[in-house]
């Protein structure tokens, strides 16, 4: 009996040491094409949508454990498109992300916490005009595997800022009483990410 468990509790000892290692936190970089980073905002009666068309992001992911994920992204202010020339260029003005002063917007994780299956409260500092701010991102995980152009994950995450704590305050009153736009603006990532591949060391000779 004791001949036949051996093998069993040998493939069963690799097992668990291959997810461990499996689990180890793993670095992956936001993949462009396959993201958005994107922003909603109430404009009269409606919401208008936008993104930040150049911007770049690491993520460093621990499924078993959440405390050793990290978040590191940043986006050019004046990539800032919602398809309307006129408006992208007054969002791009002192108005707005004042984008020739301050060029990029940035946003670095301090704390990561599991809030349910695949879930996550993502803490971090938001910077926004020289302005940096506590935020957090409603995080979710939506798997990862191999693929023909190598390990890819997915990822999204929401949350809602006050535009005006960060000093984006232009307006303008409606005839009929209220204003133009909302304070509140919801920011909403899609991210396809790459893994990392660590380069292996070269041993001269």
């Amino acid at each position: 009996m004791k001949h036949v468990l051996r093998p069993a509790l040998a493939a069963l000892a690799l097992l668990v040491v291959a997810s461990a290692a499996f689990a180890a936190p793993v670095k992956f970089t936001v993949d462009k094409p396959h993201t958005e980073v994107g922003f909603d905002v109430r404009h009269f009666f409606t919401k208008v949508h936008g993104r930040f068309n150049d911007f770049q992001g690491t993520i460093v992911f621990d499924e078993q454990d959440p405390s050793k994920i990290s978040v590191e992204a940043s986006a050019v202010t004046a990539s800032i498109s919602t398809d309307n020339q006129k408006r992208d260029d007054h969002l791009r003005s002192a108005d707005f992300f004042d984008a020739e002063k301050f060029p990029s917007l940035t946003f670095k994780s301090s704390k990561v916490t599991a809030s349910g299956k695949n879930k996550y409260k993502v803490a971090g500092d938001l910077t926004l005009r020289g302005v940096t701010k506590p935020v957090v991102f409603d995080g979710e995980f939506f798997g990862t595997g191999a693929t023909g152009m190598g390990t890819k994950a997915g990822f999204a995450a929401t949350t809602v800022v006050n535009r005006k704590d960060f000093g984006i305050n232009w307006n303008k009153a409606l005839d009929n009483g209220g204003m133009m736009l909302s304070e509140e603006v919801t920011i909403s990532l899609t991210i396809e990410a790459n893994q990392v591949v660590e380069e292996a060391a070269v041993i001269k000779k």
